[in-house]
């Protein structure tokens, strides 16, 4: 009997697709179809290449009103908050708007005798493994702008929304997309892991996991292969004593709790001037008091249930252990009834934390944010470095050059300053530490997913 990847609702806990997993045969011989495929579609104009693209990205965007109850299906975000495709048309877009920018040939130098320069080449096949938390825009960070720079693309989804890559695929297919150049795959560990060994890939991008990171660098170890590696965070907001209080809370509580807390740059962490301590913590759980977990199909539900049960216990876990360590709960649980001990889990704010308990420490990626108070500058950076992950961080304040200041000294991949939670394509998608490596979008995406080709021409 073949494997199979299963999708588990967190909805009500039933199999909500099911797909068989690709047999190594069948996945080397999809990696061959898109070697063969990659030298012709290289070969097309980039304008070609970018229109194609756009226009898959707008077929994606046809299928909106199906995709978005799909999502509550299968990780559980509320249909009121109208899935991704904003997101998803923004970052194609940008990176469609620069890819002439960003793949154009460096000119080194050109007279009588020689002409020289630099073309930015496509790895040939790339491997694109997107994770459930924003199936759409995560693999869109790389699909676009692979295809775009003359790759072919193989998109492996994760199981929890393993219907996404079907969709996309089935989208760009329809505007004229090569079958072979984006093949949506469904593949298990072992054979991934055994696919990129074997030097199936000119280039591998993942986000997901410390763990899955650490299984990629395994399986690529002494072949060469190039990785792109977003692995968690653990990111901090800092509030400053001339913050913008009002905008503050909203936007780090958003930030916090949003998608049930399951974003990657999500907040997880706060630290508010003593002097401001006292009101942010009453407006945040004024705030959070307010929401309504629930059914994520029910349009009234602003917090639907984490993406599976597995993950909401760790989040109870580690919380329940603050608690034991003298953590303070803010949050009733009488506001929160639907709480069902499973996917189904309330939000919560502790205060009296410390960076002993994990909840500080480890990733929670759920509806949980420890906030502490603290005395100055100084204090912030160092309780905001003192994690091991670097994905992003935030300042509130009035003071630009304070905020840039602080910013130079944080161990991040990105500094917002009156902002949180958004990636901007113009800038690269980046991180430090268990984070992982690499960078996406921006003109730097580009020049990861390819390499560089020198030109050395003597003229006769």
């Amino acid at each position: 009997m073949s494997k199979t990847v299963k999708c588990i609702s967190p909805i009500d806990g039933s199999l909500y697709a099911e797909r068989p997993v690709l047999s190594p045969e069948e996945a080397k011989a999809a990696v061959a179809r898109a070697r063969t495929a990659q030298a012709e579609w290289a070969k097309r104009p980039l304008k070609e290449r970018v229109e194609l693209v756009m226009a898959g990205v707008k077929a994606v965007g046809d299928m909106n009103e199906e995709i978005v109850p799909e999502i509550a299906h299968q990780m559980g975000r509320p249909v009121r908050y109208g899935g991704e495709f904003g997101g998803f048309n923004e970052r194609a877009s940008h990176m469609a708007a620069i890819a002439e920018e960003g793949l154009a040939d460096i000119e080194v130098g050109e007279d009588e005798q020689f002409k020289r320069y630099i073309k930015r080449v496509p790895h040939g096949v790339v491997l694109v493994v997107a994770p459930w938390n924003y199936p759409y825009m995560t693999a869109i960070n790389t699909v676009a702008p692979a295809l775009i720079a003359g790759n072919t693309v193989l998109l492996k989804h994760a199981s929890q929304t393993l219907l996404v890559g079907e969709r996309m695929a089935k989208a760009f297919h329809s505007v004229g997309v090569p079958e072979d150049v984006f093949q949506n795959v469904f593949l298990d560990h072992d054979t991934t892991s055994d696919l990129i060994a074997t030097k199936s890939f000119g280039f591998v991008n993942f986000t997901g996991s410390v763990g899955g990171g650490k299984a990629m660098e395994r399986a690529a170890a002494g072949t060469f292969t190039g990785i792109g590696l977003e692995l968690g965070g653990k990111d901090p907001g800092y509030v400053r004593a001339d913050a913008n209080l009002d905008a503050a809370v909203d936007t780090l509580i958003d930030g916090a709790m949003f998608n049930s807390g399951q974003c990657c740059c999500g907040i997880e962490r706060i630290y508010v001037h003593e002097s401001l301590f006292d009101a942010f913590v009453e407006k945040a759980v004024a705030i959070v008091s307010g929401y309504k977990l629930g059914n994520p199909l029910d349009e009234a539900t602003t917090l639907g249930p984490m993406a599976h049960a597995r993950f909401a216990a760790e989040v109870r876990a580690q919380t329940e252990e603050a608690i034991a360590a003298g953590a303070t709960p803010l949050i009733d649980p009488a506001l929160f009834p639907e709480d069902d001990g499973g996917a189904y889990l309330m939000p919560q704010i502790l205060t009296n934390v410390t960076h002993d308990m994990r909840v500080m420490r480890d990733e929670s990626f759920g509806p949980v944010v420890g906030i502490m108070p603290v005395k100055d500058d100084a204090e912030a950076i160092a309780l905001m470095n003192d994690s091991d992950f670097g994905l992003t961080a935030s300042i509130w304040t009035q003071d630009i050059d304070a905020a840039q200041t602080i910013g130079d000294q944080l161990e991040t991949g990105t500094v917002f300053m009156n902002r949180a939670d958004y990636l901007d394509p113009g800038l690269c998608w980046t991180g430090c530490k268990d984070t992982g490596r690499g960078g996406g979008l921006s003109v730097i995406g580009y020049h990861n997913l390819t390499r560089p080709k020198s030109y050395h021409l003597k003229k006769a």
